[in-house]
């Protein structure tokens, strides 16, 4: 006998009815078996869902009427989160789901994607929300979550909400009865950022290091793709972090768009994994349109990335501020080797010659001022050359192999 699917439905029945009953009978008639997650607050509604409200809140250590009790939205949503995360943690490891779906307002989206941020990458993950077409970070964060914008708001059905909700039941079903979970990569593997700008040298060290048998997973690193190395830093069995790109640290310290807060990088540190700083991306800030960069800004240099974004140029204040801000990470979190190589001669495509933000007088001052601040122990190497020169991408690769050959030897 053919086992279904599981598809997991989150939607609260006190407010959403209506919508969850269609998503419903829209999953099942896709093949799938649906297990609904009611997380409804201001009242139960029987007949209820699989996982009913007083069940959630059981599952956080509370009664319904407790959660009720605190009268303060933000206060029950918390309990209500725990507890939906729990359900699903131990509802998936009694019987597997292959897919979740969730549909909600900012409320509803808070609880629905949170509960999703629990769960492994590559199950199916589908959130409908009126959040989707606004600021999403909060929602999605460094997870491999599809959002749909409803376009209108989520008050019953109508003409166009309808073909959304089909849309995203049946995309979830598909991907669902597709799922095939993965195990963990026998490979070696190692977590790598990068941008366009340093495309050259990345590619380079990523198919270098394939070509001797390591898996390298490569990160976007306009802020969440930081975040998203970190958390699989902490999560998965890894053997080296390559931060190669440094961009998200220098608008952490400077307001600028790509931030991925002040936690990042300290989860390879804290994993005692060899970890390889390269300033890559180091000769700019990232900020938005041309007039906001200026105002942002004033009197930098700059270059108009695109109408969205701008590269905001480093100067010795902001390197030497980034030099210190990442021995610092170094000296409270590091509990493995650590080593930082610099290139002379430019740290992106936009500080070289062919760029629009060239200045090489000003990598020696990171190199000086890293080279100071860095703990004893700490290898920190300059070369003579282009951050995406192959001499550089080469230095990294040998540096990769030598460290994580003597903490094998070490080991051993």
């Amino acid at each position: 006998m053919t086992t279904k699917p599981k598809v997991l439905l989150i939607a609260t029945l006190d407010t959403k009815a209506i919508e969850a009953q269609f998503v419903r009978q829209t999953l099942e008639s896709q093949g799938v078996d649906v297990i609904h997650l009611d997380a409804s607050i201001r009242r139960s509604v029987t007949p209820g869902a699989e996982i009913t409200p007083e069940q959630v809140a059981g599952a956080a250590g509370k009664t319904i009427q407790e959660v009720r009790d605190l009268k303060h939205e933000g206060k029950c949503q918390a309990v209500m989160i725990e507890g939906a995360i729990k359900s699903t943690l131990a509802l998936h490891a009694a019987t597997p789901i292959s897919g979740v779906i969730a549909i909600g307002g900012s409320m509803g989206s808070t609880l629905g994607s949170a509960v999703m941020q629990a769960l492994p990458y590559g199950l199916p993950k589908v959130l409908v929300s009126t959040m989707a077409s606004g600021f999403t970070q909060p929602f999605v964060g460094a997870m491999d979550i599809n959002m749909f914008n409803p376009v209108c708001d989520i008050a019953g059905l109508n003409s166009i909400t309808r073909e959304v909700f089909r849309n995203a039941a049946v995309s979830v079903a598909a991907m669902a009865k597709a799922y095939e979970p993965k195990a963990a990569s026998d490979k070696p593997v190692v977590l790598m950022g990068t941008l366009g700008t340093i495309d050259r040298c990345t590619v380079r060290v990523r198919k270098q290091l394939e070509e001797k048998g390591y898996e390298v997973l490569v990160f976007h690193t306009l802020g969440t793709g930081g975040q998203a190395l970190d958390k699989l830093a902490a999560e998965r069995d890894i053997v080296a972090v390559l931060e190669t790109s440094v961009v998200e640290h220098n608008d952490f310290l400077n307001n600028g768009l790509c931030s991925a807060g002040p936690e990042r990088s300290k989860a390879g540190l804290r994993k005692g994994v060899p970890v390889v700083f390269a300033p890559g991306n180091a000769d700019f800030m990232v900020s938005g349109p041309a007039d906001m960069a200026e105002r942002q800004f004033p009197g930098k240099r700059y270059h108009i990335h695109n109408r969205a974004l701008t590269a905001v140029r480093t100067e010795a204040e902001e390197l030497q501020k980034l030099a210190n801000h990442l021995a610092g990470l170094v000296k409270t979190e590091a509990k493995g080797p650590v080593s930082v190589l610099v290139p002379l001669q430019g740290f992106s495509h936009h500080d070289s010659p062919e760029g629009h933000l060239h200045d090489a007088s000003l990598c020696p001052v990171f190199y000086d001022a890293v080279k100071a601040a860095m703990p004893s122990g700490v290898t920190v190497e300059k070369f003579d050359c282009h951050l995406n020169d192959e001499q550089f991408a080469d230095a990294v690769v040998n540096e990769v192999l030598r460290l994580v050959g003597q903490r094998h030897t070490a080991a051993a």
